[in-house]
């Protein structure tokens, strides 16, 4: 039954490319000349200083960009890439404290420079500045939104130059040196990016191992734990766990596939991720302190057979399925919409058998996992599982703290001196770091703590 209703909703989200309502590319000149009185009345409103309204036109043509930006890009990837780059700088000049007016005029002068190009039939690749050309700030930060764009998730790099890049252009007094050398970076990796990118059983495979391995880690530890407590009947909590987070999974990707842009949802997608992972390192952080305190319980005395271990309550066992379901969302959203982007790019013989052996992978590191985690002794075996939790959580204290700030909702302060440890999702800017520092802090006082209890 499960595996008929996983084929089935696979079977939904891979056709959602075909299946999407597109505005028909004869129509989109003239939908997109009407949707340009946006940028003109926006831009009528900011030249008298009345940002509030100014915003509010352009939200009335980022609403009727939605409905229309699939016809713009059938006609013109070009384009459509040019209008999207102007309007993540338009958003991002409008969210802005306080509103630099000349700035958002230049910005919406552009964009409606742009819209109209595409409506006249001209070539944008006009506007593609000649090597040899000054740079200014304001192109370097339009770089940057647009290649926030084009991301819609999973890359780390990419994630920690933004944040870098962002907090560069954003201080005073702005720091362009080291900005430039960060995005000439990007500007490497996300040349990969382009429309012609083509995908292989390889890439599917490595998907789903990347961001499903983290996920298991949690799983599995879960799992060990019913089975080490004599609880194994309780496992359906955690299976259901990752069965509710694998669909929402799909529904909320599906979702954002049909109602968002590429751009809209770039911030809605960091959004997304930050608070989940905030959320879910503050429950790993918590099982990882519960393990610990059973690894340093006298087995003699409140071992096994203490009835700690052996009777759950529902609501421990409710936190238990919902960390398992936090754990299969925030990383199967991202490997559902990576799938929805390579659908297109990729044969989908190639594309079901990467899936199938990405499982059949997981699956393997599974069932070794739990075999050999169940011949470890009670008091070792809840010692390495609070270790392992606690660096799932450390990570995803780092991966959240980084999604919010390329959301817009937390600020970013950058530092040479920080380092960047990927594996930890340590970025270097001071509110994640000094947070991680924190946690690991506490939990070493934590053990000294336990330590001179027992002694």
């Amino acid at each position: 039954m499960l595996r008929k209703l996983f084929t089935l909703l696979l079977v939904v989200f891979l056709m959602l490319p075909m299946l999407t309502v597109k505005v028909l590319a004869a129509d989109a000149k003239a939908e997109l000349s009407k949707s340009n009185e946006f940028i003109e009345k926006s831009l009528e409103a900011v030249k008298v200083d009345d940002f509030s309204k100014g915003k509010d036109f352009y939200e009335e043509y980022n609403q009727a960009w939605i409905e229309l930006e699939d016809g713009v890009k059938e006609q013109s990837k070009q384009a459509y890439g040019d209008i999207e780059g102007k309007m993540g700088m338009v958003k991002f000049l409008f969210s802005q404290d306080p509103v630099q007016k000349d700035k958002v005029i230049n910005a919406l002068e552009d964009l409606e420079k742009t819209n109209k190009e595409f409506i006249e039939g001209k070539s944008s690749s006009q506007e593609t500045k000649t090597k040899g050309e000054n740079t200014t700030i304001k192109d370097l930060v339009e770089l940057l939104e647009k290649a926030k764009s084009q991301i819609e998730s999973g890359n780390d790099d990419a994630e920690r130059d933004m944040v870098s890049a962002k907090a560069y252009l954003t201080v005073d007094p702005i720091q362009k040196d080291k900005a430039v050398k960060v995005i000439d970076r990007m500007h490497g990796y996300l040349s990969l990016l382009d429309g012609n990118t083509s995908y292989g059983i390889v890439d599917v495979i490595t998907i789903i191992l990347r961001e499903g391995l983290e996920a298991l880690l949690v799983v599995i530890a879960l799992l060990g734990f019913l089975k080490k407590s004599d609880q194994e009947d309780k496992k359906t909590w955690i299976y259901g766990g990752v069965i509710i987070g694998s669909i929402v999974s799909i529904v909320l990707a599906v979702l954002v596939k049909l109602l968002f842009t590429s751009g809209t949802f770039g911030n809605n997608n960091f959004l997304i991720s930050g608070w989940t992972g905030v959320f879910a390192a503050v429950m790993l952080i918590y099982v990882s302190y519960w393990l610990h305190s059973k690894s340093s319980v006298d087995s003699r005395n409140h071992g096994i057979q203490d009835k700690s271990y052996k009777s759950l309550a529902n609501g421990s066992l409710f936190s238990l399925g919902f960390l398992a379901f936090l754990a299969v969302f925030r990383e199967g959203t991202e490997v559902v919409l990576f799938y929805i982007g390579m659908a297109s790019s990729i044969k989908l013989t190639d594309l079901f058998l990467g899936i199938a052996l990405g499982f059949a992978i997981l699956i393997i590191i599974a069932v070794l996992m739990l075999k050999i985690g169940l011949r470890i002794p009670m008091k070792p075996f809840f010692l390495v599982s609070s270790l392992l939790v606690f660096y799932l959580g450390l990570k995803f204290t780092g991966m959240g703290i980084n999604g919010l700030q390329l959301s817009g909702v937390l600020p970013a302060t950058s530092s040479d001196s920080l380092p960047t440890i990927s594996a930890l999702a340590v970025y270097p800017t001071w509110q994640g770091v000094i947070l991680q520092a924190v946690l690991v802090v506490i939990a070493i006082l934590v053990i000294l703590h336990n330590k001179l209890k027992r002694n």
